[in-house]
């Protein structure tokens, strides 16, 4: 092959072709790397310290990928079957996907924000884009550290999405409230 590109392109185009070849085996190996992250359960994704027994997450300390594991890990304590962490770039809106107890498929977008920072109408509007027409979600769910707009919150209750704050994550995580999909009889 190598004999042949430099027949035909010369010293350079060999060059090329063999820079090309090896750009696109590195795309393989790191798409790869990612496609083995995305199908992954969060049974698996989910380090010990980010499953506390007694509900006391730390969410605000986490990073976004221990994040996700740490909601996905709350939805298999809750319940929910064949739960993965997807998120991360081309995600598609979607963190973490599962099945409820009642055989619902649950989509869920985690935003892990600083208390300056709130999920936004775009935001909102971003996901409510892809998790019903891509994700085929039956519940919908937005869940962030922080706290959400009014016009966010506006859009979600047009949408039947739920929103999830920091309060309302706290008392989830803790057990002092149903899960998300025990009160969402949409869709």
């Amino acid at each position: 092959m190598i004999k042949s590109l430099f027949r035909v392109w010369g010293m350079a185009g060999a060059f090329a072709g063999i820079w090309l070849i090896g750009t696109f085996l590195v795309f393989l190996g790191l798409w790869g790397g990612r496609r083995r992250k995305v199908g992954r359960l969060a049974a698996e994704s989910a380090p010990e310290a980010t499953r506390p027994t007694d509900g006391s997450y730390d969410f605000a300390s986490m990073d976004p990928e221990a994040f996700e594991c740490a909601i996905a890990a709350l939805c298999e304590r809750d319940g929910c079957t064949e739960v993965q962490v997807v998120g991360g770039a081309g995600d598609l809106g979607a963190d973490v996907l599962g099945i409820a107890p009642d055989g619902r498929r649950i989509v869920i977008q985690c935003k892990r924000y600083g208390p300056v920072n709130k999920v936004g109408s775009q935001d909102m509007q971003r996901f409510g884009g892809t998790c019903f027409a891509v994700h085929d979600a039956q519940i919908a769910a937005v869940v962030t550290t922080g706290e959400f707009t009014g016009p966010a919150e506006e859009y979600a209750e047009q949408c039947g999405i739920l929103c999830l704050d920091q309060s309302v994550l706290t008392a989830w995580a803790q057990g002092l409230t149903s899960p998300l999909w025990a009160s969402n009889d949409s869709r």
